[in-house]
């Protein structure tokens, strides 16, 4: 069953109950394994292109309705105003909706072939920082670039892209190849800006992130390394535009977002060009200012909330094959090569202030919301806020072996450059190098033992 776009609201709300009641959307039984339940009661064993897109098994009927009602949100399609439903898309725009970049909500990656960005998008900025010590703005074009634009506006620039073969062996005398993309951006935009490539991440789990308390995740922090492992581990401090303050960043590549409707307010104001009460300024041609006299804020405060709890309330893929005893094996591995000091196995969540359901629980994200250097190979060359440009917060691995059923494609990493998780491992420098040095002289059965164990979570 595939979801479809409804632009009446109330027919998707509808059809959402239906299509509820028809799904099989409960919690695994526990065998063995003390961490099938990734995200604790919030875990749903569902397989299939959907995966990604159950809700918590444990929430309240109220907050089951507010789900639903943020999933129809999540999907609606804005068009140009005037219009009657869903108008205010762009004038400059990435893509018309939520669910166009995060597809099933799932992870985006670069286009194949002669394809446009769909899922994937370019952060921008010069030099030095604005006044929240945040990423510079381009004058006239912000901190993101916008590739497409309505009827009566250039857009900003287009991306081409190439890739580089680097070949290379194992010492075991196996080979492999990794590809390095190289980025063209021409267009209005010019030249000398600083650009960041980044796809889309998966976007279940992210109310269980939101509840980590900021002390647990700043006791892994370790930022002068002084247990001398090659692993520091730099928390990333954010402006927040409604508290006016610095508060610890969770969300983004940069770990630059420090809560999630923050991040969603930005995602439709800079993806899609509809303002928010978070933040009313239109994205418009060479910077000046669009029309607000009449529909601006074009989506409200409730719209936000919906989304937000839709977000928040998504469940977490439970673990399979975890009996498997390559599996097995390979979960030690994880740990031998030291895979953890950066993927945190392990934490207990908070009281999440709106979401008790959220509150805590034991979850196994393969994250520490940190900052790590990942050497020169991956580095971007674009600061945001503290993190620097060779810096990268660590992504969470939960949810990565269903990835090829969701969204069909195995890329990986910041801009999907690993074509499968063997090569992302291989892009590991800087202070994960110790840990690729390590997965390169294991044995080619253990190699894919350690696959086997990441396919499972």
């Amino acid at each position: 069953m595939k979801k479809k776009y409804f632009l009446n609201l109330i027919f998707t709300f509808l059809i959402s109950l239906i299509l509820l009641s028809c799904e099989e959307n409960t919690t695994p039984v526990v065998e063995e394994e003390n961490d099938v339940l990734s995200g604790g009661a919030t875990t749903t064993d569902f397989v299939g292109s959907l995966a990604f897109s159950q809700p918590a098994p444990n929430l309240s009927q109220e907050n089951l309705d507010k789900h639903i009602i943020g999933d129809a949100l999540f999907e609606a399609a804005f068009v140009k105003a005037p219009a009657i439903i869903n108008p205010g898309l762009g004038p400059l725009f990435n893509n018309s909706s939520c669910v166009n970049c995060h597809i099933a909500d799932g992870r985006g990656r670069p286009p194949f072939g002669a394809e446009q960005l769909e899922t994937m998008l370019f952060r921008i900025s010069i030099p030095g920082s604005d006044e929240h010590n945040g990423p510079n703005p381009v004058p006239g074009f912000g901190r993101q670039l916008q590739t497409r634009s309505i009827l009566g506006y250039d857009t900003e620039g287009s991306v081409t892209i190439s890739n580089e073969i680097i070949n290379g062996t194992y010492p075991d005398g196996t080979t492999y190849s990794l590809l390095k993309p190289n980025y063209n951006i021409t267009g209005r935009i010019g030249s000398g800006f600083l650009y960041s490539p980044r796809v889309a991440p998966f976007v279940f789990g992210v109310g269980l992130l939101e509840a980590i308390t900021e002390q647990d995740i700043l006791a892994l922090a370790d930022e002068n390394d002084l247990n001398g492992d090659g692993v520091s581990g730099k928390p990333n401090y954010v402006w927040n535009v409604q508290t006016q303050s610095f508060e610890l960043g969770r969300f983004g590549w940069k770990a630059n977002t420090p809560n999630l409707i923050q991040q969603l307010a930005a995602a439709y104001v800079n993806d899609m060009g509809v303002t928010s009460p978070y933040f009313p300024t239109e994205n418009c041609a060479d910077g000046t200012q669009c029309d607000t006299t009449s529909d601006d804020p074009e989506i409200d405060q409730h719209t936000l909330d919906m989304v937000e709890v839709y977000l928040q309330t998504l469940a977490v893929p439970s673990r399979r094959n975890y009996n498997d005893a390559d599996v097995k094996r390979g979960k030690e591995i994880f740990k031998q090569v030291g895979c953890n000091s950066c993927h945190t196995t392990q934490f207990t969540t908070g009281t999440h202030k709106s979401i008790p359901e959220l509150s805590n629980q034991k979850i196994h994200p393969y994250t520490d919301l940190l900052l790590h250097d990942m050497g020169d190979e991956l580095a971007d060359g674009r600061p945001d806020f503290d993190a620097n440009g060779n810096e990268w917060r660590t992504p969470p691995l939960w949810g990565i072996g269903l990835v090829s059923i969701v969204n069909g494609h195995t890329n990986f990493m910041h801009d999907g450059r690993a074509r499968n998780l063997e090569e992302a491992i291989l892009w590991h420098f800087g202070e994960g190098e110790n840990s690729r040095e390590k997965f390169m002289n294991l044995s080619k059965s253990d190699r894919e033992s350690l696959i086997k164990f990441l396919n499972s979570l």
